[in-house]
């Protein structure tokens, strides 16, 4: 029997599928490089039809406000801005809803927890009946659970995991076939930043990550490139939000064994995978070393502490001279959101043999002009992501900046010292006038 067959009572078309959206009802969509955008064009082609519909869509990748009139449609919630919607984030025309607190198998508050409708991709159903929410899982099992009705948008290129990343046909009230997805809004690195990013991620594998620690790797220009840099280290565990490039590889090779996790022994644990080339999601499809669970387990903090040696390794836009890192904003403008990166770096305090790394470029272009990222103060507006108390290192191309245990004043040394030298000079006048300190 094939899959269609298995699903024939349930299996219709897109049009067919949103047709039960109502005004006035809340609807919850997949997140991000897991957007089901057949379903989800399917319901925008509807907007004139429908009025005050609640769209949650956690870090979208779909443009649902597209002209003033859309506002009268859709509601659109978001905790995590993208290139597709962070001009209208920073417009009013999307709500962003800043999240940093995620909890086991609960929505958090302002997400709509028990929404009218979820939509979701899956693979198709197995011999068993179970599809797999391919490379995110998400929020999915949660959102699946408390929804009133489920729509499934249908990728036979789905990979399977272990973890949490399965659900049963029975759960599902519809399903239709999904048609490609358009690639992910990825920028290519600049030769700067490649530059850049080699000699950030050489020095916190060299220098800060060590032979049996479990690590996090954040999603950024630069954080996001680490797996392939620690090819030279023994028995690594993974314990993260984004499984991103590289450690799949890692995984062949017999770097990343998980050998000496506290937690999921001999597991690599995510909730989502991102921009991984095909040859990594072949490594993964069917391994039982990947594991993808709820993205409130794997970023609760009570679960994350009890890891030891766990280190932390993220992005950030901005850090100033006393160690306040922000990652989210650029003065009022969001930028991105808060995702993980609070909850890790306040775990990797608490994790025995925890380190809890920031990582960013000394500096960067804006329009021809060079501007620094190591900053006398957060811009007016700026949202601090992460409080300098939980940060131990902050590493750019420069040098490796060591915070714990450190006064303001040997902070602003540190920092001053791995800043782009076009900017020491000005910073430290900087340090003497905010803070009077001299430096």
């Amino acid at each position: 029997m094939s899959w269609r067959q298995m699903i024939a009572d349930k299996l219709t078309t897109p049009q067919e599928a949103v047709k039960a959206v109502r005004s006035g009802d809340r609807v919850v969509v997949h997140p991000f490089t897991t957007t089901p955008f057949t379903l989800c064009q399917a319901l925008y082609e509807r907007r004139k039809e429908l009025q005050n519909v609640t769209i949650v869509h956690p870090a979208g990748l779909f443009p649902w406000v597209r002209e003033e009139a859309d506002l009268q449609s859709f509601h659109v919630i978001n905790n995590y801005a993208t290139p597709f919607d962070r001009d209208a984030v920073n417009k009013g025309l999307v709500d962003y809803l800043p999240i940093g607190v995620w909890k086991e198998a609960e929505i958090p508050p302002g997400a709509v927890p028990e929404p009218d409708f979820y939509l979701v991709p899956v693979s198709p159903p197995d011999k068993h009946g179970y599809c797999s929410f391919g490379t995110g899982v998400w929020f999915a099992p949660t959102w699946c659970r408390q929804a009133k009705k489920v729509i499934a948008e249908v990728h036979e290129g789905f990979i399977r995991t272990g973890g949490e990343n399965h659900i049963h046909i029975s759960r599902i009230d519809a399903f239709v076939e999904g048609q490609p997805p358009p690639p992910p809004p990825i920028p290519p690195r600049t030769e700067e930043e490649v530059a850049v990013t080699e000699v950030i991620c050489t020095l916190v594998a060299s220098e800060i990550i060590k032979d049996r620690d479990t690590v996090q790797i954040g999603i950024g220009t630069v954080s996001a490139a680490l797996g392939m840099y620690l090819g030279d280290k023994h028995d690594l565990g993974i314990q993260t939000e984004i499984i991103t490039g590289g450690i799949a590889r890692l995984v062949e090779a017999g770097v990343v064994t998980g050998k000496y996790k506290t937690l999921h022994r001999g597991k690599v644990v995510g909730s989502a995978c991102v921009a991984l080339p095909p040859e990594e999601l072949a490594i993964m499809d069917g391994n039982p070393v990947f594991e993808l669970y709820e993205f409130g387990y794997v970023d609760d903090v009570r679960m994350l502490v009890r890891h030891q040696n766990l280190v932390c390794v993220n992005n950030a836009l901005m850090v100033d001279l006393t160690g306040q890192v922000a990652s989210e904003t650029i003065g009022p403008r969001v930028w991105t959101g808060v995702g993980g990166q609070t909850a890790f770096m306040i775990a990797a305090q608490y994790a025995p043999g925890g380190r809890s790394v920031i990582v960013l470029p000394s500096s960067h272009l804006v329009q021809g002009e060079r501007r620094t990222r190591i900053v006398p103060a957060l811009p007016e507006g700026s949202v601090v992501t992460v409080p300098r108390t939980f940060v131990d290192y902050v590493v750019t191309e420069h040098g490796i900046a060591t915070l714990r245990g450190k006064t303001v004043r040997e902070r602003m040394g540190e920092l001053i010292a791995v800043a782009h030298p076009d900017f020491r000079g000005e910073l430290k006048k900087e340090a003497q006038r905010l803070y009077g300190i001299s430096v």
